[in-house]
């Protein structure tokens, strides 16, 4: 009889035990999971800091505008003093033929002339260099304030991969601590949180390549890739404002020369700004295609807001203007859209009905046509 009084005890130690390991268990989870939140909160944090740091940037890049339009001016005036001591040099030229009397003093005032037109002209050469400089950081300045407005998309497309990680390790940790023998169930569970680490890199690593500075050279580059590149940029956002988006781009694959990054800002360019437009519309929705020609390529962004008012469709393309309200846009996107298209040998246009929607036509070369045209005597 003792001993069968002696085995329900032995029962409720162990029972304990097993309890007590467990409660042990989940306090080290609940603690896994407080250091991941204070984890998540100093990644809010940085990004909170480097959107105060592109609030720096962009009234950075409003100084580096005013500078860009008095050296533009200056330009204007040194070209038309070019102007005139050209015009000079061709009537002293003219006099000379008719008198060789005045030909010594007509001799020294064209060495004159001459030494004025080399020290405008480098000056000239200087100052198209320091525009062509500012003009990139310009570029680089509204692709960093594009960022700035992708942040909070990025930073919920960033969190999925990061949660799954954390679920699929957990997993295979709970799997561990039980005893499970199953290896292969473990190396599922381990391998499927390797694939959301490269998710979540391969995220990271594609804001880098955006953000970084658009080097000078072209190459030959699939349009899908592009056009499907700044889509994932923003699509989040797209998806938090409930806003349809429909691409086609036909079962051909037009391969274009140009430069990937830059292209990819003038796509992302447009997108926001179909995003900003079908904002208040009955229906929220953009629609991407592409028409292949002989020698070039035409890329339509439709959406469905409440289009350009009348008269104001040929000054969207000018720096600084904007329809939208003080304080929600610089009226560079789509300044810096067109300058971006023509260094590509392309062509912007819109068309806008009011109350209807907007489309924006980009025609690009193909990148045949553009081996021809380079192969050609």
């Amino acid at each position: 009889m003792d001993a069968v009084r002696a085995m329900p005890e032995a029962v409720t130690e162990e029972t304990e035990s097993r309890l007590r390991a467990h409660v042990e268990t989940l306090e080290w989870r609940l603690r896994k999971r407080d250091e991941q939140r204070r984890a998540l909160l100093h990644i809010m944090g940085d990004l909170n800091e480097v959107n105060r740091r592109l609030a720096d940037q962009r009234k950075a890049m409003l100084h580096i505008l005013v500078d860009y339009e008095k050296d533009r001016s200056r330009l204007a005036r040194q070209t038309e003093r070019l102007d005139k001591s050209r015009r000079a040099l061709m009537h002293i030229l003219q006099d000379s033929h008719g008198s060789n009397l005045r030909l010594a003093d007509s001799r020294k005032a064209m060495i004159h002339i001459m030494g004025d037109l080399r020290e405008t002209t480098a000056e000239m050469q200087r100052r198209e260099q320091e525009l062509r400089d500012k003009q990139e950081q310009l570029v680089q300045a509204a692709k960093l304030a594009t960022l700035g407005e992708l942040t909070t998309g990025v930073a919920h497309e960033l969190n999925n991969p990061l949660n799954n990680t954390a679920l699929f390790v957990a997993n295979a940790i709970d799997l561990i601590e039980l005893g499970v023998t199953d290896k292969p169930q473990i190396l599922k569970e381990l391998r499927q949180a390797m694939q959301q680490v490269w998710k979540a890199t391969q995220i990271i690593t594609h804001l880098r390549t955006f953000g970084r500075a658009a080097p000078a050279s072209r190459e030959p580059i699939a349009l899908r890739a592009v056009i499907e590149g700044a889509l994932s940029l923003v699509q989040e956002q797209l998806r938090l404002h409930e806003i349809e988006v429909t691409v086609d781009l036909g079962r051909e694959e037009p391969v274009i020369v140009g430069n990937p990054i830059q292209l990819e800002q003038v796509f992302i360019n447009l997108l926001t700004n179909a995003r900003d437009a079908v904002l208040d519309s009955p229906r929220k929705a953009i629609r991407i295609s592409a028409s292949v020609g002989s020698t070039s390529v035409e890329i339509a962004f439709v959406d469905t807001g409440h289009g350009i008012p009348s008269g104001l469709e040929r000054r969207v393309f000018d720096p600084f203007f904007t329809t939208k309200e003080v304080g929600k846009g610089t009226g560079l996107g789509l300044s810096i859209t067109y300058g971006i298209v023509k260094e590509h040998g392309g062509t912007i246009a819109v068309e806008s009905t009011p109350s209807e929607g907007t489309t924006f036509l980009i025609e690009l070369p193909l990148a045949c046509a553009h081996a021809e045209e380079t192969s050609a005597p």
